[in-house]
């Protein structure tokens, strides 16, 4: 079972930016929880990320042809506007789930809209990295259901 993770603008700079938001963990710190995980569920994890929209769009799309069986996305700042990364995830019919470190829903007005979770499977959001291990489990008991 192949997984793709893909983070978009800043992920990389956690335990840099917003500390009071985001926690002190790092990116790093997140790609070796990934790493663990996918050791415990005996599943491949690729992790992607891009301060780009077109690049994470490229990806997403290059999803199909690897033949990914589930993406974990969190697209950042291009959850609230991006219709070219909604229409991209659409486009693939695998499992995929939003994840956002924050609860984005207790945040600015314009962070409460999300224009990709309703072409996802499903929204975790609030949980800090621990959210992105929750959308493993997520992921793996649905392809394992079907």
């Amino acid at each position: 079972m192949k997984l793709l993770v893909i983070n978009g603008p800043n992920i990389n700079f956690l335990g840099i930016r917003e500390k009071g938001l985001y926690g002190t963990q790092s990116y790093e710190d997140l790609l070796l929880m990934l790493e663990a995980k996918a050791k415990e569920k005996k599943v491949e994890i690729e992790t992607f990320q891009s301060n780009c929209e077109g690049s994470i769009i490229d990806r997403i799309q290059k999803a199909y042809f690897d033949k990914v069986d589930g993406i974990i996305i969190n697209p950042g700042a291009y959850t609230h506007y991006s219709y070219a990364i909604r229409d991209a995830l659409a486009s693939i019919t695998i499992p995929k789930i939003e994840v956002h470190i924050t609860n984005i829903h207790q945040r600015e007005e314009f962070r409460h809209t999300s224009v990709t979770a309703a072409v996802c499977n499903g929204q975790i959001v609030g949980l800090g990295l621990e959210g992105y291990l929750l959308a493993v489990d997520a992921i793996v008991k649905m392809l394992t259901k079907a």
